[in-house]
C-alpha cells in the first residue's frame, strides 16, 4: 500500500472519541476499538505527556468541563466513550453532571452515539442482592443519587435521538484500573507480594470486572448498534467472588504461595479519618458495598452477544499483578520466601 493510499485508509476509518481513555475503563475500551478499525482521538490536559505513553492515538488538549473542547474534540466521531471522572474522585456534585451534558451535547451535533460504564453506586439496598437491568434505583449515597441523574439524562437524549450504550459493572481490576482501584488495595502495587488484602466482611460476595473483558465487551456492542434500541442497558458480570475469598485465592494461587498471609483492611480506620480525609469520606460512604453482596447477571448480555468476553480468572489475576508492578515471591530450596 502507498503511502498515499495508508492516509485515505485512515482517514476513512471510523472515528472514536474518548473521555477518560488515560484511565482504566477508557484505556480498555479505547484499545477494543481501535483493535475493531476505529481512528481513537482522546482528550486530555496534558496530551504530550499521555501521547508519549500511548502513540497510536490521536491527542488533542482539553477540559471535559469545557462545552467548546468536547465539541472541537467530539468533531467528525461517530461514537463518544464517556469515561471521565472528579479528580480523586471528589466535587461530584459540581462536576459529574456538567461533564455529561457537553458529552450529550457534542453527540447530538455529530449525531454520535454515547457509550457509558454505569455503576452499581445506582443501586440500594432493596435492589440487593441480585439487580437486574431494570431494578429500581434507590440510592442511599450522594454518589448514587447523581449517577441516577446522569442515567436519566442519557435516557432523555436517547429519547430525543442520540443512542445510548450503558454497561454497568463491578469493581475494576486489570488493564490500568492502577494503585487507586480496590485491587490495588489488596496488594502493595511497585512491591513484592508478601500478602493479601481481604476487603469484604467474611462470607459477603463481591463482583469483580477484568478491564480488558469489559472493553472487549463495549466493542462488540458497539459493533452491533444497529440492531440495538435507542437506550440500551446492559450487566456485565465479570468474576463473582462468591464469599469474598476468591479473588486472595487466586491471588495465593498465582503466587505459588498457598500460605500467603491473608489480612483483613482496616475498616474500622474510614470513619475516624473521614473527617480529616475526603477520600476517606468517599470510601465510607461506599462501605455497604462490601457488607452485603451485589451480584448482577449477565443473562441479557449474553443473550444478545451469544457470550461475555472473560478472561480465565487466574490469567487474569496474573496479569493484572504484572500490571501494578507486583512482583512474586520468590522461593528458596525449602519451599519459604527468600530474604531477597
Amino acid at each position: 500500500m502507498t503511502e498515499t493510499n495508508s492516509r485515505n485508509a485512515l482517514v476513512t476509518r471510523p472515528l472514536a472519541l474518548i473521555l477518560g481513555a488515560s484511565g482504566g475503563v477508557g484505556g480498555a475500551v479505547a484499545g477494543a476499538l481501535s483493535r475493531r478499525g476505529y481512528r481513537i482521538r482522546a482528550m486530555n490536559r496534558d496530551p504530550e505527556k499521555q501521547a508519549r505513553k500511548f502513540p497510536a492515538y490521536e491527542w488533542v488538549a482539553g477540559d471535559a468541563m469545557a462545552l467548546s473542547d468536547v465539541m472541537a474534540a467530539a468533531e467528525g466521531a461517530t461514537l463518544i466513550f464517556h469515561g471521565v471522572n472528579p479528580p480523586g474522585y471528589r466535587n461530584w456534585k459540581k462536576l459529574v453532571l456538567p461533564m455529561l451534558d457537553n458529552t450529550i451535547t457534542a453527540a447530538k451535533a455529530n449525531r454520535a452515539r454515547i457509550l457509558f460504564p454505569g455503576t452499581v453506586y445506582n443501586f440500594g439496598p432493596d435492589a440487593l442482592p441480585e439487580p437486574a437491568e431494570d431494578s429500581p434505583q434507590n440510592a442511599t449515597t450522594r454518589k448514587g443519587r447523581i449517577r441516577i441523574e446522569a442515567e436519566a439524562r442519557l435516557r432523555e437524549a436517547a429519547w430525543n435521538g442520540t443512542q445510548v450504550i450503558l454497561v454497568r459493572a463491578g469493581d475494576f481490576f486489570g488493564g490500568a484500573s492502577g494503585a487507586n482501584s480496590w485491587f490495588g488495595q489488596m496488594v502493595k502495587p511497585g512491591r513484592p507480594l508478601r500478602s493479601v488484602t481481604r476487603l469484604s466482611a467474611p462470607g459477603v460476595g463481591h463482583q469483580w470486572a477484568y478491564l480488558p473483558d469489559l472493553g472487549e465487551t463495549f466493542a462488540a456492542l458497539d459493533a452491533r448498534a444497529k440492531e440495538l434500541p435507542s437506550y440500551a442497558n446492559f450487566h456485565f458480570e465479570g468474576h463473582w467472588d462468591e464469599d469474598g475469598n476468591r479473588m486472595a485465592e487466586a491471588i495465593r494461587r498465582v503466587s505459588g504461595r498457598a500460605d500467603l498471609p491473608v489480612r483483613p483492611f482496616p475498616w474500622f480506620l474510614v470513619p475516624l479519618l473521614a473527617p480529616f480525609v475526603a477520600l476517606m469520606r468517599e470510601i465510607l460512604e461506599i462501605r455497604y458495598l462490601w457488607r452485603a453482596p451485589l451480584h448482577m447477571k449477565n443473562d441479557k448480555l449474553a443473550a444478545f452477544l451469544g457470550h461475555e468476553p472473560h478472561t480465565p480468572l487466574d490469567d487474569a489475576i496474573a496479569i493484572a499483578l504484572e500490571d501494578l508492578g507486583v512482583t512474586l515471591p520468590a522461593e528458596d530450596g525449602a519451599g519459604q520466601p527468600s530474604a531477597a
